[in-house]
């Protein structure tokens, strides 16, 4: 998975208490007399943080600035573009595409009104992060090792060098000279992928904050130069990109909450541990699958957190170039409703899978394309979305 926000983690205690009854018989001249209502606590759920590392702290403005610069030294001949048969090109392009569309339907779907050039790109890098993940959790992960990552690494260098291994490889490569693409989103990714094979567990929202970064706010990064920012933009470049970083962060906490039960038969539990902790909850709650009225209000706060996000990334998907939103909207508004159908399902995300069926998707579309029309309207009412999200 918008304007500067200071990020410095606050907790806030809030306190529900509930009344119990409970009935004390005294016999009195055969009367019975009822004893007044007791008062019972429940347990005291706090409210948990929702902002994690400052992105001075992720070093994004630098990528900004980087990303603006570079083509304007491409231009000027900083870098001396590969030559590539076009019959190869086209078919490295023709593969990407086939790959977006089978395992990422939807969002290839919202592609299909970007430019020809920005379609292309977009798949390319796709792949990429794609075969990235699946170094990790893909079917031959069980060969996984540092070593692995270090040559995917080093592969990925050679890429922005202008040295394809293959025809997906060279996909990428013909569009990072194409667009204002910096490699740091591209090796943060890869710091992720290091991440999952060295820890499956996270003591805070912080730690889980830098991960999400790693494996999916660097997609936004790296997405919004080949997207593009509207010429009538009303906010400003850094604000755009911290929107993208945003939603990635959203997307990703939503494939958490989503696969919890998954993970646990993995021997992974992708939430903090110190919130679990606050709510009475241990990996043990996670592994045994039952579904506790600790477990709903603990799950409640996650999702709050993670529509938290997705409000952020609302006013960046509104300014990018106007032919790119569709896919955003899309991604967005869809990952939100995984977030509902954990709702509906009574917040067993233990033993059930959430999933947006594929009916409602395609509902989902209409609505996604109407909010790509609209700038300025909507980001006023954003504006307004983000000062009446919680505060914590």
């Amino acid at each position: 998975m918008c304007s500067t926000f200071s990020l410095a983690a606050k907790t806030y205690i809030r306190e529900s208490n509930g009344i119990r009854h409970r009935k004390s018989m005294v016999t009195a001249k055969r009367a019975e007399v009822i004893t007044a209502p007791k008062q019972r606590s429940r347990p005291v759920f706090p409210e948990l943080s929702i902002q994690g590392i400052p992105i001075d702290d992720l070093h994004v403005q630098e990528i900004v600035q980087r990303q603006s610069q570079t083509y304007s030294m491409d231009r000027e001949g900083g870098r001396r573009k590969p030559q590539f048969c076009p019959s190869f090109l086209e078919e490295a392009y023709e593969r990407c595409r086939n790959i977006c569309a089978e395992y990422a339907k939807t969002f290839y779907l919202g592609t299909l009104l970007m430019t020809e050039e920005r379609q292309k790109a977009i798949w390319a890098i796709y792949v990429w992060c794609r075969r990235t993940d699946e170094l990790v959790d893909g079917p031959n992960s069980v060969y996984m090792s540092s070593e692995v990552l270090d040559r995917w690494e080093e592969r990925l260098q050679d890429i922005f060098e202008g040295r394809p291994y293959d025809m997906l490889d060279a996909a990428l490569t013909h569009t990072v000279f194409s667009f204002p693409l910096d490699i740091k989103p591209f090796r943060d990714m890869i710091e992720g992928m290091r991440m999952d094979t060295r820890k499956c567990r996270y003591q805070n929202f912080q730690e889980l904050y830098l991960y999400c970064y790693y494996v999916a706010g660097t997609v936004g990064l790296m997405s919004v130069p080949v997207m593009g920012i509207a010429p009538d933009s009303l906010i400003s470049a850094q604000s755009t990109y911290d929107a993208a970083l945003y939603l990635g962060i959203g997307n990703q906490l939503t494939n958490i909450l989503r696969d919890v039960g998954e993970d646990a038969m993995r021997g992974r539990v992708y939430l903090p541990q110190d919130e679990l902790a606050q709510f009475g909850l241990g990996d043990n709650d996670v592994f045994s699958r039952k579904v506790t009225g600790q477990w709903r209000e603990f799950m409640k706060e996650q999702i709050t957190r993670a529509r938290f996000y997705f409000n952020l990334a609302e006013e960046g998907a509104s300014q990018l170039d106007k032919a790119s939103r569709w896919p955003v909207w899309s991604s967005l508004l869809i990952y939100r409703n995984i977030l509902d159908a954990i709702e509906d399902n009574d917040y067993d995300n233990l033993t059930k899978r959430a999933y947006v069926r594929r009916a409602k998707k395609l509902l989902m579309l209409p609505l996604a394309y109407s909010r790509s029309l609209s700038t300025s309207s909507l980001l006023s009412q954003q504006h307004k979305n983000v000062r009446s999200t919680k505060s914590f």
